[in-house]
């Protein structure tokens, strides 16, 4: 199981398929979202802003906190017509949980991991996407082997290395995959050779990097606008 705190994830977490197994809400959360709470007929116990903020991870709760039973992780393909944005080595669970909001933002219903990205149930993921745990599907894998699998089904794989073509001039199909790597070192040399594309976000000031959820952003952008 894990937890979900906070208005906004609480919120959203009770008009989702996730099971709650406890639920403990301030008097001020039920009022103010009494017919919500009702309507997903969950069982909840009353609490006060002291007891959730000493027993959760967030500085301060004045709202909700849930525990909730996690979901069986499923494989997730690359379906026409769609994009999926696959992630190596994200260990800051900040980023993680910013790239599946902005990924949530963009459209995109599935992230595909490495074995050494943030677990993506931690409660610092959970807190960072805003609620867009619910509708974002996730996987962790061995990358060469997802990778090797999109290209044998003529997927094309595009990743953002310093060195790739100007993303402003890629002409982006209806179906592919975005491939990030890791904050400090970017994509790992052995999964390289499965990307078909490379692109670079270009640069007009003096910055060395952009960080990951950042240019996640600008290239889902550059994706949609296409």
């Amino acid at each position: 199981m894990f937890l979900v705190e906070g208005a906004i994830n609480v919120k959203e977490l009770l008009g989702s398929d996730f099971k709650i197994v406890h639920l403990f809400i301030t008097s001020q959360f039920f009022e103010e979202n009494e017919a919500l709470i009702k309507s997903s007929s969950v069982t909840f116990e009353y609490t006060d802003e002291k007891e959730l903020t000493e027993v959760g991870t967030l500085e301060s709760n004045n709202a909700a906190l849930a525990v909730v039973r996690m979901k069986e992780e499923q494989a997730l393909k690359v379906n026409k017509g769609e994009f999926v944005l696959i992630l190596d080595e994200v260990r800051d669970p900040g980023n993680l949980g910013t790239l599946i909001r902005i990924a949530d933002w963009y459209g995109i219903s599935k992230i595909i991991c490495s074995e050494q990205c943030a677990e993506h149930y931690n409660p610092k993921v959970i807190s960072a996407t805003k609620g867009s745990f619910i509708r974002v599907n996730m996987h962790y894998c061995d990358l060469k082997i997802y990778l090797k699998e999109l290209n044998l089904a003529g997927v094309k794989v595009f990743g953002a290395f310093l060195n790739g073509e100007n993303i402003h001039k890629v002409s982006f199909p209806d179906t592919g995959a975005i491939l990030l790597g890791n904050e400090a070192s970017g994509i790992n040399m052995d999964l390289e050779s499965f990307v078909t594309d490379k692109i670079t976000i270009p640069r007009f000031g003096g910055a060395e990097s952009l960080n990951v959820a950042v240019a996640s952003a600008v290239i889902l952008d550059n994706v949609k606008r296409n």
